[in-house]
This record gives structure tokens, sequence and C-alpha cells, in this order.
């Protein structure tokens, strides 16, 4: 008997593991361990804990359709985790245990851990690399290292990459039916808090025909618009992504699938360049694990002397800034559980450069409340912004609030649905109300710092920080 370990892969099609351990012929079964201790330690967000729970029903129903019982056990720690499956794999009398890695450090010592201690009882495990299409190792420079920079990083992997194809199980290929299909599949205790995901649907024929709507409708104009927030532009599938309800390969079939004679537009040929980012900070977690400590990918940004403002903080997290197109953002984060990317990046600049507050401490909050929260993205896009990462911005490149919000949402139609307080203000002061001939009738408040003033100091923090770093070294 085969056992699959399910883990951030919750699907059933185009899933190597289950795949391969279905092509066996043996029967298979499958198990899910919830860890909301580690969950609570790396502040997996309520909403993505819900969308986890719906999923983890749909999956339990496909794979009952595949003759596969799915266990389902809650441990206490994350380290529980490997005890949980290899008490099962003996119970069950398993002769292989199969599962598709997963790249962040605490990860690759808990499945290191598993193998050596199924090794020593006889039995076998397989891994395979599913979350990437061309998984770390396979993209290298001329010198057989890791690109620390995007650019070489995406013209290398596109000469490696092809089309990919994406594996289903036919139902006549399904495992030997087991006496265990009848398990208690109820996925309780789920004691980790939750926050209703339900504007998300969880069901694969919904998920994929958002895929499909995006490839065939919004994508030819993604390259145009994707930046705006106030128009539906992205493809809305990051949630879907993070949990491993969709993978890469399907992504990327479904978009050459819907180009003209497999040529891709300038719209797709966008898209598939954030996919193409994905990648790269998967990459970097492997290659790097440093960061999965919370270190500064380069080591002058440890250099950093962050401010300790807990109001500012407090400010920043509730959309209170005075700045309508961060706060209009916070709140859209705050509310639905996710955020347009422009807006990430716009409110993490404000943050480290307009606040001068740890990078960390955002991560640490986008973490516990985003739906599509993934640690490799999270993280790279705070060190991108905050100009410590591998390729990040300059530290120069400093996003100002006023004019990124005139640029990306220039009639205002964005900041005034997520700040009711400004709905009266014209398109002329949208985004610097204090200037506004009615600021004194508003309830929004004043800009809680001077933008270029900030700047300035952000300036003199960061050249003091280099410095530094290059005399440490």
């Amino acid at each position: 008997m085969k056992l699959v370990w399910f883990r951030r892969d919750l699907r059933t099609v185009d899933h190597t593991a289950l795949h391969q351990a279905i092509q066996s012929g043996e029967p298979v079964c499958a198990v899910f361990i919830a860890t909301p201790g580690q969950w609570q330690q790396h502040d997996m967000a309520p909403i993505q804990a819900d969308l986890i729970y719906r999923r983890l029903a749909v999956i339990r129903a496909e794979l009952r359709q595949l003759n596969v019982p799915l266990f389902y056990q809650e441990v206490g720690s994350f380290d529980e985790s490997v005890e949980a499956v290899i008490s099962l794999a003996q119970r069950l009398m398993v002769n292989e245990v199969l599962l598709n890695i997963e790249y962040e450090l605490n990860e690759c010592l808990r499945d290191q851990e598993l193998k050596q201690q199924l090794l020593a009882l006889g039995i076998a495990c397989r891994e395979f690399h599913d979350r990437c299409l061309l998984p770390p190792g396979q993209v290298l420079n001329k010198q057989g290292e890791f690109f620390k920079v995007f650019t070489p990083f995406q013209k290398a992997w596109r000469v490696l990459a092809s089309v990919p194809k994406v594996t289903t199980t036919s139902p006549a290929v399904r495992p030997q039916t087991t006496d265990l299909l009848n398990v208690d599949d109820c996925c309780e205790p789920f004691s980790y808090p939750r926050i209703s995901s339900a504007a998300w649907p969880v069901q694969t024929n919904q998920i994929r025909d958002l895929l499909r709507t995006f490839c065939r409708e919004r994508v030819g104009e993604y390259h145009q618009q994707r930046d705006f927030p106030a128009l539906t532009a992205t493809s809305g599938l990051s949630p879907y992504l993070a949990i491993g309800a969709l993978s890469v390969r399907q992504c990327l079939a479904r978009l050459y699938q819907e180009s003209q004679h497999g040529v891709l537009s300038a719209g797709a040929e966008s898209w598939l360049n954030e996919l193409i980012w994905r990648e790269f900070y998967q990459h970097l977690v492997y290659f790097q694990p440093s960061v999965c400590r919370g270190k500064s990918f380069h080591p002058w940004g440890e250099q950093l002397i962050w401010h300790h403002a807990p109001e500012y903080l407090q400010c920043w997290q509730q959309g209170v800034t005075g700045y309508p197109i961060v706060d209009a953002a916070m709140r859209q984060l705050n509310q639905t559980g996710w955020m347009h990317n422009r807006l990430r990046m716009i409110v993490a600049s404000f943050l480290t450069k307009d606040l001068h507050i740890d990078w960390r401490e955002g991560e640490r909050y986008f973490m516990s409340r985003l739906i599509d929260g993934d640690f490799a993205a999270n993280n790279g896009g705070w060190q991108w912004s905050s100009s410590t990462g591998c390729d990040g911005q300059p530290y120069f490149r400093i996003f100002n609030p006023v004019t990124q919000g005139k640029k990306f949402d220039p009639e205002g139609d964005f900041v005034r649905h997520w700040i009711p307080e400004l709905q009266g203000v014209s398109k002329r002061w949208i985004h610097e109300p204090w200037n506004a001939p009615c600021v004194s009738s508003l309830s929004y408040p004043q800009p809680i710092v001077d933008h270029q003033v900030e700047r300035t100091l952000t300036l003199s923090l960061y050249r003091k920080a280099k410095d530094n770093g290059c005399h440490d070294s």
C-alpha cells in the first residue's frame, strides 16, 4: 500500500505524488496533518485556514472517487507531524510514503527527519518536485550557482522551460479498492481560528473556470491594466497557488492553450513573468535558508536602524495614515484578506521608508491577513520593497504615496470605495485631501508623517547601513 502525504498541494489533478502512487496499481491512502502550533508560529491568516479547511472537504470527496481514503489528524506541534505520518504508515502497513517537496527550511528539516525514520523502519520514501515548473538546482548560472538577480534568472528559465503537460487520473487506472474507504473522514478537530473565505470558491471545476476565464478574457490586457487596483485585471488565482489547489503547470498549460498558435500576447507574457517571479522566490528560499530565519538577504540589511514606533505601526495596520492610497490598500487587506500587487509595493515602501519600521513587521502582518499568504513570495516581496533582498529595488527608489495614487488610481475610484470618508472629495484632491478646500469638514486624518522629510532620513539611514556593512565585510 502507498501513502500520500498532502501538505500545501491540495488538489487531485496534476499532483505528482498522488499520480505516481496511483500508477503503481497498489491500494493508496492519503493523509493531511493539521499543525496549528506551526501555523500560529508562522502567522497563518485565519481566512487562509478557512480556505484550507473548505478545500480539504473537496479533496476528500475527489479522493473517494479515486478509491483513496483521506486520513486527517491534528497534532500539537510541527515536529509531531512526522510521528503522526510514521504511526499511520505502520498501522496501515504501507511499503512507501510519497510526498511533494516543500522548500522552506523547517519543512526541509521535517522531511529529512521523516526519511531517516522511514528508512530505519524499512519503508521507502519518494519525493517529487511539484511546486515549481523548474525545481531549484535546474536554473543555474554559468558558474553553476543560483541566480541572485531576477532578469538573468527569467531569461535562463525561459530557455529551459517548455509547455508543461498536466497529469490527470483516469477512472480506468484507479487503485485497488481498500476496506478503509469508510474511514471517519471529518476534518475535526480543526482548532485553528477561521474567518470566512466564502468569497473564494473551492470546487475544482470553479477554480479551473477562473483560470480559463482569465486566460481567455483578461490576460490580453494584463500588461496594460495590471497596475490599476480599481480594475478587475489580475488573475485572482494567488490563493489557489498558495495552498496548492492549482499548480503552476496548470496555469502555464492553460495560458498556452488559449494563445494564438502557441504565441503569447504581450499580456500573457506579462503574466508569465509573474509566475516566473514566483519560481524565483521559491528557489531563493531553498538556496538561501537564512531568510527563513528572518535574516536580510544582503548582510548589510542587518545594519539598518529601524524605528520602534508602535503607534505608527498601528496606524499603518488600520489604514489611518492620512495617505489615501496606503489606507485604502490596508483596508482592502483587512476586510477581504487580499491586496492588489501594486498596492503591496506601495504600502511596503511606506512602512519601511516613510515610517522606518522593520520590514519584518510588515511581513508578519501580511501573513496574518492574506488569504494568499505564501512565505517565499511574501518574504521576497517585503525584502524587495525594503531593498534588503535579492534583486531588491535600489534603496534610493522610494515610492511617493501621493504620486503613486495619482498614477495608478487617477480617478480616485479605488480610494473612494475603501475610504467612505473621502466620498465627496474631487479627483483633484483625492490623493492629497489635506489640501482640499473642504478639509475642515472631513473626518479623515492628517498625514502622520511628511513624505519629503522621511525620504531624506531614509536615504541617510540606508547609506550608513551600506557603509557599515561594507566595513564589516
